[in-house]
C-alpha cells in the first residue's frame, strides 16, 4: 500500500474558469489522485471562495503578513493542519506561499514526508503582481520569501517547475529541487482542419487574466505594433474588461472577459501573441497555446520552461521590430492555422501523460534532482 496523502491547497475555487495557478494545482491533485487512488487523497483549503471573508479576517489576515502567515494563513489554521497531518504519511503543499505551514510540522515532530510545490520564486511573483505604490508591499514580497525558505528548508521532496527556479533556490537557500517537472494540463484538444491557412490579415490572440505583467504585455502590444500591421487583434482573459476601461488606447480592442471556454477563441487564431516580460515559473497561456497547436510569438519570458525550437512554433519575439518582422512574414508567407510542430511539444512534455511518471517518482526515489 502506498500510503495517505493530505493535498493543502491556498484557494479553493468555486466557478470553473481555473487561471495560472489553478491549472496547475488541479494537476498536482489529479496526479496525486492517480498514484495513491482518490479514496486515499484528502483534501484541506486556506481559503473557500464559496464563503465570503469578513472585514475582520481581512484586517487579521494583514497584521499577520509581518509573522509569514500569508494571506488567509492563520495560526488556528497552522494548528489544525498540523493536528489533522498526523493522520497521513505525506503532506502535499500545493503551493509556496504556505510553507510556514512545512516549518511548523517539522517543529510538531510530524513522521511523514512534506512534499512543496512551487508554482514561481514567490519573492519574484509578489514583486511583479503588486503595484509599486501599494503601501505595505514589501511585507508582502518578504512574507513570500521566507515562504520560500521554508519550504526549501523544512520539507523532504521539493518541485519546481524550471532549472531557472530550481538555480535560484540553490543560489540564494542552497537546495536545487527534487524534481523538476515542466507545467503540464489536461489536454483539451479536438481534431481540427489542418489545411485551414493564416489569413492575410492574421486573427491573433492574447489570453491572460487582469495582472501588471499581463496588462503591460498587452499595452506593449497595442502600442507599438498594432499601429504597424495590418491584423485582428483580441484579448481574451478573466478581468480584462477593466483594462480596456482604464486605457484609452484600448478602445477600439475587442476584449472577452470571464469566457468560460477557451476553445473557440484558440481554434480560430492565426496566431498566439505572448509578449509577457516579467515573473517566474513557467506561463500557462505558453502551455495552452502548445495544446491547441497553435503558431505562437512570444517573449523570452513567456518560453521560460518549454523545450521547444521557437523558429518552428513561430517566433522569439522580445521587442516591437522583431514582432512587426514575424508578423509580416507571416501575412506574406502563410502557413497552416494548425502547427503540428507545437502540438507534437505538449504531448511530448506539458500533457499529463508526459509528467506523470516523474511526478511519481518524487514518492518514491530518495535521490534529488529528477528531471522531465
Amino acid at each position: 500500500m502506498k500510503g495517505k496523502a493530505l493535498y493543502i491547497g491556498f484557494k479553493r475555487q468555486q466557478d470553473s474558469i481555473l487561471v495560472g495557478g489553478g491549472i496547475a494545482n488541479m494537476r498536482c491533485l489529479r496526479m496525486l489522485q492517480d498514484y495513491f487512488g482518490k479514496g486515499h487523497v484528502s483534501q484541506t483549503y486556506i481559503l473557500d471562495e464559496a464563503k465570503k471573508r469578513s472585514l475582520w479576517s481581512w484586517a487579521w489576515a494583514v497584521c499577520l503578513f509581518p509573522f509569514n502567515y500569508h494571506n488567509g494563513l492563520t495560526p488556528k489554521k497552522v494548528a489544525h493542519i498540523v493536528k489533522e497531518a498526523k493522520d497521513y504519511d505525506y503532506v502535499f503543499i500545493t503551493t509556496s506561499v504556505i510553507a510556514l505551514i512545512a516549518k511548523k510540522l517539522k517543529a510538531s515532530g510530524y513522521q511523514g514526508k512534506i512534499i512543496t510545490h512551487y508554482h514561481n520564486v514567490e519573492s519574484i511573483y509578489y514583486d511583479t503582481q503588486m503595484p509599486r505604490w501599494l503601501p505595505g508591499r514589501q511585507v508582502v514580497v518578504r512574507c513570500a520569501a521566507h515562504n520560500d525558505e521554508y519550504g526549501c528548508r523544512y520539507s523532504d521532496k521539493i518541485i519546481t517547475l524550471s532549472n531557472r527556479d530550481s538555480d535560484y533556490f540553490q543560489q540564494h537557500y542552497g537546495r536545487k529541487a527534487d524534481a523538476i517537472i515542466g507545467l503540464s494540463m489536461e489536454d483539451k484538444f479536438r481534431p481540427v482542419d489542418e489545411t485551414v491557412m493564416t489569413g492575410k490579415k492574421p486573427k491573433c490572440l492574447f489570453i491572460g487574466a487582469y495582472s501588471i505583467p499581463n496588462n503591460e504585455g498587452v499595452l506593449f502590444f497595442v502600442q507599438n505594433v498594432l499601429p504597424h500591421v495590418e491584423i485582428e487583434f483580441k484579448v481574451v482573459g478573466r478581468g480584462m474588461n477593466k483594462l480596456k476601461q482604464e486605457n484609452e488606447c484600448m478602445k477600439d480592442i475587442e476584449v472577452i472577459s470571464d469566457a468560460p471556454d477557451l476553445r473557440p477563441y484558440m481554434e480560430e487564431a492565426d496566431l498566439m501573441i505572448l509578449p509577457v516580460f516579467a515573473g517566474s515559473g513557467m506561463k500557462v497561456k505558453t502551455c495552452e497555446s502548445l495544446m491547441y497547436g497553435k503558431n505562437i510569438l512570444g517573449s523570452d519570458e513567456s518560453f521560460e520552461g518549454y523545450h521547444v525550437d521557437t523558429e518552428r512554433i513561430g517566433g522569439r519575439c522580445n521587442t516591437p521590430e522583431e514582432y512587426i518582422s514575424c508578423i509580416q512574414h507571416f501575412i506574406q508567407h502563410p502557413v497552416t492555422r494548425f502547427n503540428r510542430y507545437s502540438r507534437e511539444c505538449f504531448l511530448k512534455n506539458n500533457s499529463e501523460a508526459s509528467t506523470r511518471s516523474i511526478f511519481c517518482s518524487v514518492f518514491e526515489s530518495k535521490k534529488n534532482t529528477l528531471t522531465q
